[in-house]
C-alpha cells in the first residue's frame, strides 16, 4: 500500500499519489509531483514521451485479490474480461495469480494462450458472432465453457465439435430482461438487445442441446451490462437464473456452472472509497440466490480490476482562446482514448505537478486533441488548475477500454504502454512507428 505520510497524497491508492520530489525536477518550491507507485510521471514522460499509458501493477494485483477474496471459500473462478485491456504482460500477470479469462474473439483466445497456455482450462468464450474457425480453435485449446447466444450458434458448435470428435461444454447465455442503469450502448440484459436468448425459451434449447452427441450443457450464463454501480439488478438477474437452474436440473441436466458475467462499475468522478466493501456487497448479492444450489460461480470482471489502475499521460501543446472560450490542445487524441467521444464519458484530469497547498489558480477549459473532429475532446468546460504549454496532464481511470479501443485514425501512432511495479518500469508495448502502419498495405 502507498504510505500516507506527510509528503504523500494518495490519488488512486495504492497505485497513484502526489509526492514531494527532487527540487531540480520542479519549476517552483512547494510543488508535488504525481507518481505511479514509486516512479515520477515526469521521469516517465522524459524517458518514454507522450502520449503514454501508465499502469500500476500493485493496483491491478490488489484489486484482483480483493475481488477474488470477496467470494470466500465458495467455488468460483474470476475470469478477467480480456476486452477491457488485452496487453500480454497484464494477462500473464493475472494468469500467474490463478485468474481465468473471459474472451469474445479468436484473437483474444490466442492472446491468452500466448500469455499462459495452461490458462485455457479457465477460459469462457462469450460473444454473439463466433465463427466456425473461432469455435474450432477454442475446442482444440480445451476451454472451460462456451457461452452460446443463439440456436444457430448452438448447431455451429455441434458441427465443429462433431468434426473434431470433441465434446463441447456449454452454457446458454440467457436474457433475463433486467434493466440496469447504465449507458445504452453497454446495456445488454433486455429483450431488445442483441445478446443472449429469452430466458423463457431456455429449457427448450437445453433439451435440443442435450440430444446432440458432442454437446454437453454444463452451465447457465447471464450478463446484463457494464458500468453498473447499483448491485440490485445483479441480484434480480441471479434470482431468475437460480430458478432456471432448478428447472433444468429437474429436466435431468447436470448444471455445474453459473456464469454471472461482469459489469461491476467504478466511479469515474472520484475514487471509490473502499473497493473491498463494494465488491463484498456485490458478492453477497450475487451469491444469495444461489445458496443450496452447489454450483461453481464464474465471474467476468474487467473494468473493476483494471480501470482505475491506468492513466494516460499527455502534454499540453497549445493554449488558445476563441472569444471567451478557452482550450487546451494536448498531444493525446480520441484515437488514443475514445470513451469521452463515444459515450460522453467523464474522466478526471489532473496536472502532473501541482501546488502542495492547492492554492493554484483555476481556469475553465475544453481539453481537446489534434484530430480533425469536433468530437475529439477529453473534457468540456472543465475547471482545472491553470497549466502552461509544455505542462503534463494525467487522464485518470483509463486502464479499461482505453488502449483496447484505440485506433490509428488520422494515421496517428498509438502510444507506448508502461507497467510500473514499485521502483521498476517495464515497457509492455512500444510506441508505434509509421512503418508499422504501412507494412500491411500495398
Amino acid at each position: 500500500m502507498t504510505p500516507r505520510s506527510s509528503n504523500v497524497t494518495p490519488l488512486r491508492a495504492p497505485g497513484f499519489s502526489y509526492r514531494e520530489s527532487s527540487r531540480r525536477l520542479l519549476r517552483r518550491d512547494g510543488s508535488m509531483v504525481l507518481h505511479s507507485d514509486e516512479i515520477s510521471l515526469l521521469k516517465l514522460a522524459g524517458q518514454y514521451g507522450t502520449p503514454l499509458y501508465v499502469y500500476s501493477a500493485s493496483m491491478i494485483e490488489e484489486r484482483y485479490r480483493e475481488f477474488d477474496q470477496a467470494f470466500g471459500d465458495a467455488p468460483h473462478i474470476v475470469c478477467y474480461s480480456v476486452k477491457a485491456n488485452s496487453n500480454l504482460s497484464i494477462l500473464r500477470m493475472l494468469a500467474r495469480r490463478g485468474s481465468g479469462f473471459d474472451i469474445v474473439s479468436g484473437g483474444e483466445l490466442e492472446r491468452v494462450l500466448v500469455a499462459d497456455r495452461k490458462a485455457a482450462k479457465r477460459i469462457v468464450f462469450s460473444g454473439v458472432g463466433k465463427t466456425r474457425e473461432e469455435l474450432t480453435a477454442a475446442l482444440k485449446a480445451g476451454i472451460l465453457l462456451f457461452n452460446v447466444e443463439s440456436e444457430s450458434e448452438l448447431w455451429a458448435l455441434a458441427e465443429c465439435a462433431g468434426r473434431l470428435r470433441k465434446t463441447a461444454p456449454l452454457a446458454l447465455r440467457v436474457n433475463p430482461d433486467v434493466a440496469a442503469e447504465t449507458h445504452p450502448y453497454i446495456s445488454t440484459g433486455l429483450h431488445k438487445h442483441k445478446f443472449g436468448i429469452p430466458i423463457r425459451d431456455a429449457r427448450t434449447l437445453y433439451a435440443k442441446a442435450s440430444g446432440a452427441r458432442y454437446l454437453k450443457p454444463k452451465g447457465v450464463s447471464v450478463h446484463i451490462g457494464s458500468q453498473i454501480t447499483d448491485a440490485a439488478p445483479f441480484g434480480e438477474a441471479m434470482a431468475r437464473v437460480a430458478d432456471l437452474v432448478r428447472e433444468l436440473r429437474g429436466d435431468g441436466h447436470e448444471i455445474e456452472y453459473v456464469d454471472a458475467g461482469g459489469g461491476l462499475g467504478i466511479s469515474y468522478n472520484k475514487p471509490t472509497p473502499d473497493f473491498s466493501s463494494q465488491v463484498t456487497e456485490y458478492a453477497g448479492i450475487l451469491a444469495a440466490p444461489l445458496r443450496q444450489l452447489n454450483v461453481h460461480l464464474l465471474l467476468e470482471p474487467g473494468r473493476a480490476i483494471i480501470g482505475p489502475a491506468g492513466l494516460l499521460l499527455t502534454s499540453v501543446i497549445y493554449k488558445k482562446s476563441n472569444d471567451s472560450k478557452r482550450f487546451l490542445v494536448v498531444d493525446a487524441a480520441m484515437n488514443d482514448l475514445i470513451r469521452p467521444a463515444l459515450y460522453g464519458a467523464h474522466h478526471e484530469i489532473v496536472p502532473v505537478i501541482r501546488e502542495k497547498d492547492d492554492s493554484t489558480k483555476m481556469e475553465t477549459v475544453d481539453i481537446v486533441g489534434p484530430v480533425c473532429e469536433t468530437g475529439d475532446f477529453f473534457a468540456r468546460d472543465r475547471a482545472i488548475p491553470a497549466v502552461e504549454e509544455g505542462d503534463l496532464l494525467a487522464i485518470l481511470d483509463v486502464g479499461a477500454y482505453g488502449m483496447s479501443l484505440s485506433s490509428n485514425y488520422n494515421t496517428r501512432l498509438r502510444p507506448a504502454e508502461i507497467l510500473v511495479s514499485g521502483k521498476t518500469t517495464k515497457m509492455i508495448r512500444r510506441r508505434e512507428k509509421l512503418e508499422d502502419l504501412l507494412r500491411t498495405e500495398s
